[in-house]
């Protein structure tokens, strides 16, 4: 696969999102029991005759580009980010928060809760899944309803198990995963479904599975946070 070099770079900023700690109020759930550093993600979808792109923002926001644009070739190559780091898998990740508790190792036995959100950044930006959102019922503090795994479940993509490694407990870690990787994504056509994690409600179903399944020239080019929020 061949590669190309495109910057992420900040491209305005603009005053930070309150953030409302209670449940059922504003557009972020956010509990002060997890004692966590949350940071809110926003998708903004561009008009189908404005300019192409997602932007996501942390804090007092950074924009980015999504990989539509000038010279689309559908992911039939490698976009490098000088931002971010590239592993030999091919995974591109970098450390949005730094987390200050227990360190994530591949450890036999040891299992990671984490929230997390995604989406088709290869395909105008849009999410399929929201971290800081009730996960099917009222929040109640409990990691039941967050996505929990190990570094060996290999019903587990491989992004995941190679990103989670080396992550401490509080940490958000921002990771791009090509097209055309079978290693680190989902695979292919309706078979997508066979992997974790998979989408907690059906409209991020229907987005990750238009992408994923259709057989036409859209990049399959992914975007994940991952948020560690306990290891036992």
């Amino acid at each position: 696969m061949s590669t190309t070099t495109r910057a992420w770079t900040p491209r305005a900023t603009r005053a930070r999102r309150r953030v409302d700690a209670r449940a059922g109020q504003g557009d972020v759930h956010a509990s002060a029991s997890r004692r966590v550093a949350l940071v809110t993600t926003l998708v903004t979808i561009a008009n189908a005759r404005g300019t192409d792109g997602a932007r996501a923002e942390y804090g007092d926001a950074v924009y980015m580009d999504a990989l539509q644009g000038s010279g689309k070739d559908y992911g039939k190559r490698e976009v490098l980010y000088p931002d971010f780091e590239r592993a030999a898998s091919g995974l591109q990740y970098k450390d949005m928060v730094l987390g200050d508790g227990e360190t994530f190792e591949a450890t036999r036995g040891k299992t990671a809760t984490i929230d997390w959100d995604g989406y088709t950044i290869g395909y105008y930006g849009r999410p399929f899944e929201a971290r800081n959102k009730t996960k099917g019922g009222a929040f109640t503090g409990e990691t039941k309803d967050f996505f929990r795994f190990k570094a060996s479940d290999e019903d587990v993509i491989g992004a995941f198990r190679e990103a989670i490694v080396g992550m401490k407990v509080g940490g958000i870690r921002r990771i791009i995963v090509p097209a055309n990787n079978s290693a680190l994504g989902y695979p292919e056509g309706r078979n997508w479904r066979k992997k974790k994690p998979q989408p907690n409600n059906f409209s991020g179903e229907r987005a990750l599975g238009f992408v994923l399944e259709n057989q036409g020239m859209i990049d399959k080019t992914l975007l994940f946070d991952i948020e560690l929020l306990k290891i036992t």
